[in-house]
């Protein structure tokens, strides 16, 4: 029986090359990928059988990525593979279509059984968080706790979908300008410094599913 077939989708590359050199052994590493973008195409083309996936990732995010993978009825199983030791975000990562959660600070054992797992049909998900995500998945999502308008809403939905400033303003009709002063209110009201705070803030409180 032949190896199988798994990509790798990471914009660290030192992390990713280093990932390859540890699964070469046991598996076909089809292709290494910076990003999100590329992969719908790239799992056409490639035919992995597992794509391990990075969260934050330039242009498109790993959580659209694991809806349009979902929605195509892609031929390959996905497991998120992240900084952010975080449940709600790996919650969500597996309503989004993920069949296993691994944090980058796993031994490299727990990469190979997360793998051999998920080729075997079975979720994995990573043992520190396990409680916690089954937890949150079983039970009733909480509020958030806070009102957007409706144009808030649409463009922190873009945002989280890892879209650029010009792209935002221009799927929505409005300036840039306008999505930048949106944004900048949003996180003002959250009490957030950066993008990335603001997509974490976003995904764990479920403020755009």
């Amino acid at each position: 029986m032949s190896p199988a077939r798994v990509l790798i989708v990471d914009d660290h590359n030192l992390f990713a090359e280093g990932l390859a050199q540890l699964l070469k052994d046991r598996y076909q590493v089809v292709g290494l990928i910076g990003d999100g973008s590329q992969l719908v195409q790239s799992v056409s083309r490639l035919h992995p059988d597992v794509v391990l996936l990075d969260v934050s990732m330039p242009t498109v995010g790993g959580l659209e990525v694991l809806r349009q993978l979902k929605a195509r009825r892609a031929d390959c199983r996905a497991i998120v593979l992240t900084m952010h030791a975080d449940a709600r975000l790996a919650a969500e990562a597996l309503k989004a279509g993920a069949s296993g959660f691994l944090l980058k600070e796993s031994s490299g054992e727990e990469v190979t059984m997360a793998l051999d797992a998920v080729l075997q049909g079975r979720m994995y998900i990573t043992s520190t968080l396990t409680k916690e995500i089954l937890s949150l998945m079983s039970g009733p999502t909480e509020p958030g706790g806070v009102k957007l308008t409706p144009r808030q809403h649409d463009v922190l939905r873009l945002i989280v979908q890892g879209k650029r400033v010009k792209e935002i303003a221009a799927g929505l009709d409005l300036s840039p300008r306008t999505v930048e002063a949106v944004k900048y209110q949003i996180m003002k009201e959250l009490n957030l410094h950066s993008t990335a705070e603001l997509v974490r803030y976003a995904i764990q409180n479920n403020l755009v599913a």
